[in-house]
């Protein structure tokens, strides 16, 4: 796989999600508190790999007003930059918002959407500074911001065809959300950029479902690279045995060398929370990608590893660098002794 070496070394689009939780196991409906933090599913990846070592941007539109400043100067903490962002300039401008809490068995997680009419809904493809094409090794967008609504829906297309006619890696991720589209509509519309996209992430129940493929997971991973010029699929797989306790391992699918990669799972992970999780993954997986100069077998051991300890840290971004990663990476492939602290 060819990985050209650009400014940056992975651009993402969407919309980035002012999230709202009330403390600890608080429940919503009688908390007086509410802790806020940024997501939003292209950003996490952003942030996860930037956290890594690549040097990501994101291309989004936010109010100018002072919670767009906030959401701003939050991301740029993380080391992504901002040079992509668009500007809502009405004073009533508006970002998304999204209301979490956290589960404890035999209570399930939940979350509410609050999407209505924010700013990036109105993105247009003109409004994208196109030096951006040409800036970008690799280009990651989720299915989430292609279900939103049709104008963006249009936007991303147009978007994703002029990154892959400058020579940019596409990345996607299919993050099916039955609160947004129908299953035929993603299947329509997705398999109708599956001919521009080299990296491809969808789970088995999604591919299932949505998709209509048959077999088992290798035959089903394998299935997308003969219908269509796809390079690599990967599928994450996560075991709830309650909500504090997961495990979560994943397997992968080279086309170009025609072979699967996996690792053991990370049992019985101590979940804090698992929003932002699988978006960790692809920063992992991206990160073992494009630095190793295509390694798929460490794309894999750093996805999973940075979905590990993603479920183990509050808020929707991963917060774990290179170096402590790479400790727990060491741990988990290790039989023999593990310090139970760092220091």
């Amino acid at each position: 796989m060819e990985i050209r070496k650009r400014s940056f070394d992975l651009i993402t689009m969407g919309q980035i999600l002012l999230r709202l939780s009330p403390p600890g196991n608080e429940r919503m409906i009688r908390s007086d508190h509410f802790e806020k933090n940024v997501g939003g599913a292209e950003l996490n990846v952003a942030v996860g790999a930037s956290l890594l070592g690549l040097h990501t941007g994101v291309i989004s539109k936010l109010p100018s007003h002072d919670l767009g400043q906030y959401l701003k100067s939050t991301i740029r903490s993380y080391g992504v930059s901002d040079d992509y962002f668009i500007y809502d300039d009405r004073p009533d401008g508006r970002v998304g918002i999204y209301f979490y809490e956290y589960g404890a068995y035999p209570r399930k997680p939940k979350l509410i959407y609050d999407r209505r009419d924010p700013g990036f809904f109105s993105l247009r493809t003109e409004e994208i500074d196109e030096r951006v094409y040409r800036d970008a090794g690799c280009f990651h967008i989720s299915g989430i911001t292609l279900a939103l609504c049709p104008e963006l829906r249009r936007t991303a297309t147009e978007v994703i065809r002029r990154f892959r006619e400058a020579g940019a890696l596409i990345s996607f991720d299919v993050n099916f959300r039955g609160n947004l589209w129908s299953g035929e509509e993603a299947r329509r519309c997705v398999e109708e950029l599956l001919p521009y996209i080299d990296i491809f992430f969808c789970s088995e129940s999604t591919a299932r479902l949505t998709f209509q493929r048959e077999g088992s997971t290798r035959e089903i991973l394998r299935s997308f690279t003969e219908d269509f010029p796809v390079r690599l699929v990967f599928a994450t797989e996560r075991t709830v045995h309650s909500p504090k306790r997961h495990d979560f391992t994943s397997l992968a699918y080279s086309a170009e060398e025609k072979s699967f990669y996996e690792e053991e799972p990370y049992r019985d992970i101590e979940v804090v929370d698992r929003i932002g999780s699988g978006d960790a993954y692809i920063a992992g997986a991206l990160y073992g990608l494009l630095s190793s100069g295509g390694n798929v077998r460490q794309a894999v051991i750093y996805g999973n590893a940075s979905a590990a300890m993603k479920n183990t840290i509050p808020g929707d971004l991963l917060q774990s660098d290179r170096r402590e990663l790479d400790h727990v990476i060491s741990d988990h492939s290790s039989s023999g002794f593990h310090s139970e602290m760092d220091r």
